[in-house]
């Protein structure tokens, strides 16, 4: 068996013509349906970035007991059950995450692994004293700092050494995915995940791309929104927007590269292809952009998945509910590998029904959907929550946990998927280095909600319906059992 997984980052389901989006021209996504089982139900576990990829590698959701953070030694990891098998697994990612505290010990678990360079805040160029005041003239003020250290100032200095459409990192994952076709592609027993960032913001995309979606906006650089409410004027949103579809146009035209090489080589008949996101991305429903500060809306967690299985090749429409969680056991049904008993997700190539699903933020709603209905239950106080990070490896994104968030852990006994270790149990307070950019600290709406996906897909009004809510209810309580979710879990949601 062969597989290629691809992976992108922030790309809306409804915006691709598979899934009935009509706004951008999605012609490759379009050929790829025509291929593949398309999956109308499928849905994100945990979120953001890391936090889901941790769910796509271990099977499992993580949200209830951790935030963003690394592998843990207890985790079992797709890429190394595979090479019990034989299995050379390679990851090709210019998702610099990967290589920060919160993330590093995810690309270890690949046979190989390869790193392109300069997406978003990745501190690739050592320019020591750039010339500031000419590129913050660049940038819209939103998207600039008053001071050398921001998030902001490393992308604008990567962007000074992207100038070529070869330049650009996605462009570069696609190209040495393709390398590793050639050199691989007559062997045996190998699994390639190509990962990019895109179409994740700041939305930079080759010129060709943005020119389809030319706006009235003559200003500064406008690429990179705020994680909040929507505010702008409607000129510098509807330019914004632009940006991405603009960048959904290259992800579009990189997948299409891809599907040409398949059909060129005939690849179809023995190598496996399943394509996905983590998760979407907010451009001005419900008045917000982005992720992690409001409910997590359809937009944000309903996403797009194809799988070709050679095996049993064909385009069908798959309709049960799946979920992020399912990946890993898929690619381990793949090869023939028995799927540890920690793991929670099911086969994508099984014809499992699934009753309901759990995803959510680690310290924000815990949410539930059956496929019919959508419903999402904060905290009573999200403010005063007891709430509790439990770990072996204490990282937050970008930085160790302080010596004043250990100093106060207490040692928990083992969950049944730590296969016996017990973890650090470390208080979350206002204090926590990253209580305001994920989780408690970040969220802007915090109103339990109840929507029927099927008289109302937009989720423009919440329902007053106790009888479905007490269903969700049961549905959420019975998930959480099932993940062994702490009892302050219960608690804080008042279940």
């Amino acid at each position: 068996m062969k597989t290629v997984f691809v992976l992108f980052d922030s790309l809306n389901r409804h915006m691709l013509g598979a899934y009935g989006g009509t706004r951008i021209p999605t012609p490759n996504f379009d050929r790829l349906a025509a291929r593949t089982s398309v999956y109308e139900k499928h849905y994100v576990g945990s979120l953001p970035c890391m936090p889901a990829r941790r769910d796509l590698l271990t099977g499992r959701l993580t949200f209830l007991h951790r935030s963003w953070g690394p592998l843990e030694p207890f985790d079992n990891a797709f890429p190394e059950l595979l090479k019990t098998k034989g299995v050379h697994s390679h990851l090709i990612t210019d998702h610099y995450h990967y290589w920060e505290d919160g993330g590093a010990t995810y690309h270890n678990r690949y046979s190989t692994f390869d790193f392109i360079r300069g997406q978003e805040s990745d501190p690739w160029k050592a320019m020591v004293q750039p010339h500031w005041e000419r590129l913050r003239e660049k940038y819209h003020h939103n998207q600039t700092a008053s001071g050398p250290i921001s998030k902001y100032n490393p992308y604008m200095i990567n962007r000074e050494f992207i100038k070529r459409e070869e330049d650009f990192p996605s462009v570069q994952c696609f190209a040495r995915g393709l390398e590793f076709l050639d050199l691989n592609r007559d062997a045996d027993n190998w699994l390639l995940q190509i990962e990019t960032f895109d179409p994740h913001e700041p939305f930079f995309a080759p010129e060709r791309f943005k020119e389809p979606f030319k706006t009235a906006w003559n200003g500064p650089i406008r690429d990179w929104p705020r994680y909040g409410r929507l505010d702008e004027l409607p000129e510098e949103a509807d330019e914004l927007r632009a940006n991405y579809y603009a960048i959904v146009s290259l992800c579009d035209f990189l997948l299409g590269q891809l599907l040409d090489y398949f059909d060129e080589n005939n690849l179809w008949k023995d190598t496996a292809l399943v394509v996905t996101t983590d998760h979407g991305f907010l451009l001005g429903e419900h008045d917000f952009w982005a992720k992690n500060r409001m409910n997590m809306y359809e937009e944000i967690v309903h996403i797009p998945l194809f799988v070709h299985d050679p095996r049993n090749p064909g385009a069908r429409r798959i309709t049960r509910l799946t979920q992020a969680i399912d990946v890993a056991p898929t690619f381990l049904d793949l090869y023939g590998v028995e799927p540890p008993s920690e793991i929670q997700g099911s086969s994508l190539l099984l014809q499992q029904d699934t009753e309901a699903l759990l995803f959510g933020y680690f310290g924000g709603a815990v949410n539930v959907t059956d496929g019919h209905f959508t419903y999402h239950r904060f905290p009573i106080d999200i403010e005063t929550q007891e709430i509790f990070q439990y770990t072996l490896m204490p990282a937050h994104i970008t930085q160790p946990f302080t010596p004043e968030e250990l100093a106060a852990s207490t040692l928990s006994p083992p969950f049944g998927w730590t296969k016996s270790a017990p973890l650090l149990k470390v208080p979350v307070t206002k204090r926590s280095p990253m209580y305001a950019n994920y989780g408690p600290g970040a969220l802007l709406e915090k109103e339990n909600r109840l929507y029927d996906l099927h008289i109302d897909p937009g989720q423009n009004t919440p329902l007053k319906d106790l009888v479905t809510e007490r269903d969700m209810i049961r549905h959420m309580q019975k998930l959480m059992r099932a993940n062994e979710a702490p009892p302050e879990a219960f608690e804080r949601l008042d279940i």
